[in-house]
């Protein structure tokens, strides 16, 4: 999805010929923006698994591999190698310290997830939604960095409230989903004494909180469709592919109770994440 996300960003949205600006991140810097970012993910995803081997045993117990497949002390250094390689290749990318930290700021932000963050109520969320529209900030304005650094006055205004519209939708996504899989982990999380959300306010609110941004995210949804009225394309995919999935999910959640429930709730987000980003692809056919 990172990977995909931030693909999509530079070839079908910002260079999609509809905008009219200009940039010189070549294919190659952009390559090298993509290995970083993932260096880091990855090295994300392992250190999260190291801090959830005991939540894991409960609620993902087919899915481990850290503890079974890979030793925990062989998992550390694979998480040390991935997140150095990251750095490193986004230190060579950068052309200041400033944007040196786009990269070492993730980094932190990740570690600190893991082992502390995630188990506190909502700031685990929040971290996770930031860093997944980060994907998109990063994607757009390494584009122009490498010309223009700090004078946003010459980017192009209308690619710029594109682009806020798009990490505003994978905010609210990543943390409604963020909270459904709280909800759905709830068991595991009890057993290392996590305060997450569902433990806290327990289950049934957790589950109003999530509705709530959801229904924010569809009022949002609603508002920037207006905007789209003379777009036939733009409009019908939102309305069909985008809407309608949203709303569906919003019925499920209503009545959702179970464990399977939300399992099925956190796919189904992320699948309408996955329409709503590949919405960018459009902006090759209103060229």
């Amino acid at each position: 999805m990172v990977l995909l996300t931030m693909v999509l960003t530079k070839y079908a949205l910002i260079e999609s010929g509809y905008f009219t600006h200009t940039g010189i991140l070549s294919n190659i810097q952009f390559l090298y923006l993509i290995l970083s970012i993932l260096f880091i993910t990855a090295g994300g995803y392992v250190i999260n698994d190291i801090y959830d081997i005991e939540t894991d045993k409960i609620n993902r117990s087919k899915k481990i591999i850290i503890g079974k497949r890979i030793s925990e002390k062989k998992a550390f250094k694979y998480y040390i190698s991935l997140t150095f390689i990251g750095i490193a290749i986004g230190f060579l990318l950068s052309i200041n310290s400033y944007i040196f930290l786009c990269f070492v700021i993730p980094v932190i932000l990740l570690f600190l997830y893991s082992k502390y963050l995630k188990r506190t109520p909502f700031v685990g969320n929040l971290t996770i939604s930031f860093l997944i529209s980060f994907v998109i900030c990063l994607a757009y304005y390494f584009h122009f960095f490498f010309l223009y650094s700090y004078d946003y006055s010459l980017f192009d205004k209308p690619l710029r409230n594109v682009i806020y519209v798009y990490i505003s939708f994978s905010f609210l996504t990543t943390l409604i989903r963020e909270i459904i899989k709280d909800i759905e982990d709830i068991d595991g999380d009890l057993k290392i004494k996590a305060k997450t959300l569902p433990i806290v306010i327990g289950r049934k609110r957790a589950s109003k909180v999530a509705f709530f941004f959801t229904g924010l995210l569809f009022v949002f949804l609603l508002v920037v469709l207006q905007f789209l009225k003379n777009e036939p394309i733009f409009l019908s995919y939102g309305i069909g592919c985008i809407l309608l999935p949203l709303s569906y999910f919003i019925y499920k959640l209503w009545f959702a109770k179970s464990k399977k429930d939300f399992s099925i709730l956190s796919n189904l987000m992320k699948l309408i994440m996955l329409l709503g980003i590949l919405s960018m692809l459009l902006f090759r056919f209103i060229n």
